[in-house]
């Protein structure tokens, strides 16, 4: 391990890696030396950011899953622990975003895919990957969440009280793992990036108004990179 490669010799997932945030934060622990597994229902983009590590001369593997699909995390699970021992980095960036819409006109299917997407899944992973976090020597889980699960926002209900879910998962988790080994669990709020996801969002704003993914990337390199205490939170 050197001062460049300070993540050398780990495995890290990252759930959402095709595009934005996500494909910036396998590319981020990459360069500092991760062998980064990829997942996303997109081969081809997810194929798109291999390429793109590799040619940094980083180390990555694709695992293309739909996190919605009831054995897809199981079968994820599966595969990570039949090829390595464990699993260092684990980070939650998947997420589905409804259309914006008042609370009594709520898409029942689109709800139903968020509430899959954002939390069924989170705890899926969460459990299935237990065991490959506990035999790391210092474990990282991070879940990228926003603020309209702690705020919340007229029109974002069904994002909103997913995203309230899925913090209230890694904040139950980060206190039952916080005396009984090494993981460590941080919630992050990337806070507005420039991503597909914001523009969906906010139609009529300059996505040069707000950050790159690439920020994020660092950011989250940075924070496992130092002994955070777990259940950390924190906006970007």
């Amino acid at each position: 391990m050197s001062d460049s490669k300070p993540f050398e010799g780990r495995v890290a997932l990252v759930t959402g890696a095709s595009r934005g945030i996500g494909a910036a934060i396998a590319k981020a622990l990459a360069a500092k030396g991760a062998h980064v597994i990829l997942t996303a229902r997109d081969d081809a983009a997810l194929e798109r950011v291999e390429d793109e590590i590799h040619q940094g001369g980083g180390s990555a593997t694709i695992a293309p899953v739909d996190l919605g699909q009831g054995d897809g995390v199981a079968r994820l699970a599966q595969a990570i622990a039949s090829r390595w021992d464990a699993l260092d980095m684990l980070v939650i960036g998947a997420a589905y975003l409804p259309t914006l819409t008042p609370v009594t006109q709520i898409d029942p299917k689109q709800f139903n895919t968020a509430i899959t997407t954002n939390i069924l899944a989170t705890q899926a992973l969460l459990a299935g990957l237990h065991p490959l976090l506990k035999r790391a020597d210092a474990a990282r889980v991070i879940g990228l969440t926003s603020s309209v699960g702690d705020k919340p926002r007229a029109y974002w209900a069904a994002y909103g009280s997913t995203k309230a879910a899925f913090d209230n998962l890694l904040e139950c988790y980060a206190q039952e793992v916080a005396n009984t080994g090494a993981i460590r669990v941080a919630i992050i709020d990337p806070g507005a990036t420039r991503t597909a996801m914001r523009a969906k969002a906010y139609p009529g704003e300059d996505p040069q108004s707000v950050k790159p993914p690439e920020e994020v990337g660092s950011y989250i390199v940075e924070l496992i990179e130092r002994d955070f205490e777990t259940g950390h939170r924190a906006r970007i």
